[in-house]
């Protein structure tokens, strides 16, 4: 099998395993989240395990900490329970996904959403593709246009500037949605059901395949300062390529302290 065929059968293995833990939680009982605990750490044991069969001499990158060093040239970044919130709430938005790195270079990644058996796929060089389907991004030129989405850390919510910026685009454009997991908004922009993504402190495992996916479906991403993202960066915003100026000239005034609206008045009962 090739690099990609392999991760598309280890991330449906991996979503199977999750489904079968999802059935099984419900936020409301006590010690719901040693349960969803124990579906991340088993899911990335399966991965990494089935990873290292297949490709003994390559470096894994795993959010759980289960991956290894190796000094190859081959790197993989996995996640092996992308949206944990949704899914100790039982909300079902969350997926597994992998990524393969060559010497600097992302040549392969899969976002699978076992809740909807929605496999996205792409291969440098190659398209990218939602089950057998060749899928691209949206065609729409302004943001006004434009459904968006982003995400908030899970903690420290206090310290994140991200509000800011979400009140900003919700203005600007046909609407910002907030689904929980990184993978599956940026998948979303490759099939062209959002027209763009933007994130702070996102990890490696979180957008490596997604940015993969844009980029083949005839997007583009970069920081949030326009400038040319790499993985370790801290922001990142992925659209359909027709937005992106527009995106990043607004993201500019607000990071040089300029806001376009202001905050509406709380108005409360007389």
């Amino acid at each position: 099998m090739t690099y990609l065929e392999t991760a598309e059968a280890i991330a449906r293995e991996a979503g199977a395993l999750l489904l079968d833990y999802f059935g099984r939680v419900s936020f409301e009982l006590k010690g719901d989240f040693d349960l969803v605990t124990a579906a991340d750490k088993a899911s990335e044991k399966l991965v990494v395990e089935r990873l290292e069969k297949h490709f003994p001499a390559h470096s894994i990158m795993a959010e759980e900490g289960g991956g290894h060093e190796s000094g190859s040239d081959f790197r993989w970044y996995v996640d092996p329970l992308d949206g944990t919130t949704n899914f100790a709430h039982g909300y079902p938005i969350f997926n597994v996904t992998l990524a393969l790195e060559q010497a600097g270079e992302m040549i392969a990644g899969v976002v699978f959403d076992p809740t909807r058996n929605e496999m996205f796929r792409a291969e440098k060089g190659s398209g990218a593709f939602l089950n057998a389907g060749r899928i691209h991004v949206s065609k729409a030129s302004r943001l006004h246009d434009s459904l968006v989405s982003t995400g908030f850390p899970s903690q420290n919510r206090h310290s994140n500037a991200n509000i800011h910026f979400y009140h900003q685009m919700a203005m600007s454009t046909h609407g910002v949605r907030r689904g929980g997991s990184a993978a599956i908004d940026l998948a979303y922009v490759a099939c062209g059901r959002l027209e763009a993504f933007w994130e702070f402190g996102l990890k490696p495992w979180d957008l490596a395949a997604g940015v993969l996916l844009v980029d083949e479906a005839g997007g583009t991403h970069s920081t949030m300062y326009g400038k040319p993202h790499v993985i370790g960066d801290t922001t990142l915003l992925a659209d359909n390529g027709l937005i992106h100026a527009e995106s990043l000239a607004l993201f500019a005034e607000l990071f040089g302290g300029v806001h376009r609206f202001p905050l509406p008045a709380i108005v409360g009962e007389c």
